[in-house]
């Protein structure tokens, strides 16, 4: 058994052995989890340094969870009405979310999908695998294919490989992208020889999953050197949350060590608003006022698109500061520093 598998293995599921380690409610994490599983493998639990840090939050129940007074929805993407076969999700007309595997590394409180994910309303089959290879073998529009899951990086090499294998067997599939928190949840499962058996499905893209600067350890490092120095380009999905890391501060170092780790800040994603999740939700306006901090303050190549994907399958919708005053008789914006400048709105006509 590999340390990755071992430690996963090993994961804490129950309170009591939270508690060899941490104080904590342990009544309230009982009940939360029959509904919520938890899930948290000796890694993560190494990274948290109190009760009630910003990975602890991330990771461990908690009573909001199930507080009926927290508005939410089930599936709040609307994925199943999206769903023609089971675990794809065909909301773009070009491209699918493809449901790979049902675990993660470490079960993230905020997940959209946690209705599903570590229960058992969640399966992944030989057969809908073969579904939903299918579907996207019989629909040429289809260019590009997140895999997402639970993390598909958790499958076992030879599964995972079958599945990219099909993929690249489609000629019409020209992307093939990985929604994962491997590298910042189970680092130790980016080895070498796995590395290898990765970068033979090129062209192939990784979009991880950081939240906060306590994750950016040596181990998540090594973990990205290796998957860039195979050519496989890394992006971030940030969720905005509540206490954790809704602070410029906080995101600024965030987005500029993921930038020297080669990894490239994609999305600062507004919460979902999914049920049992309503605790680490921010206003949309606090969003919009830390993007209004970074931008110009950060490389550009460190500031992400900060967006919401609209409730009801509606799609990702960029949220972004206000800067143009004036559209008419010329441009008139402020810029990072709450300067004003001014812009031609129409080309000169003599220079036409």
């Amino acid at each position: 058994m590999e340390l990755w598998q071992q430690l996963l293995k090993d994961s804490i599921t129950d309170p009591e052995t939270l508690r060899r380690f941490f104080p904590c409610d342990s009544d309230a994490i009982f009940r939360v989890s029959r509904t919520y599983p938890m899930g948290i493998n000796p890694y993560v639990l190494s990274l948290i340094k109190q009760p009630g840090d910003p990975v602890w939050r991330q990771v461990v129940p908690c009573a909001p969870e199930i507080d009926p007074s927290f508005s939410g929805m089930a599936d709040p993407l609307d994925e199943e009405n999206l769903s023609p076969v089971p675990n794809l999700v065909h909301k773009y007309p070009d491209r699918v979310l493809f449901l790979v595997a049902s675990r993660c590394a470490s079960y993230c409180r905020f997940c959209t999908r946690k209705r599903k994910v570590g229960t058992s309303r969640f399966s992944v089959t030989q057969e809908t695998l073969r579904q939903g290879i299918e579907y996207i073998r019989a629909h040429d529009t289809i260019h590009d294919v997140l895999l997402s899951g639970g993390d598909p990086l958790l499958l076992a090499d030879e599964m995972l490989a079958a599945v990219l294998e099909k993929l690249r067997a489609i000629k019409h599939v020209g992307i093939i992208r990985i929604g994962s928190r491997v590298p910042s949840f189970l680092p130790q499962r980016i080895t070498p020889g796995f590395v290898s058996l990765l970068k033979k499905f090129h062209p192939l893209y990784i979009n991880t999953h950081f939240n906060h600067p306590q994750e950016l350890t040596p181990e998540a490092a090594t973990a990205c050197r290796r998957l860039a120095d195979a050519g496989i380009p890394l992006g971030c999905q940030t969720v905005l949350l509540k206490g954790i890391n809704d602070s410029a501060r906080t995101l600024t170092t965030l987005f500029r060590t993921l930038v020297t780790l080669r990894v490239r800040p994609y999305y600062l994603f507004q919460m979902d608003t999914v049920q049992g999740a309503g605790h680490f939700q921010t206003p949309v306006s606090s969003g919009i006022a830390i993007m209004k901090k970074l931008i110009g303050h950060l490389s550009g190549m460190c500031v992400p698109t900060f967006a919401l994907d609209a409730p009801g399958g509606g799609g990702k919708i960029p949220l972004t500061p206000a800067y143009v005053t004036t559209m008419q008789p010329e441009l008139v914006f402020t810029n990072y520093q709450g300067k004003q400048y001014r812009y031609p709105a129409q080309p000169d006509a003599h220079h036409g």
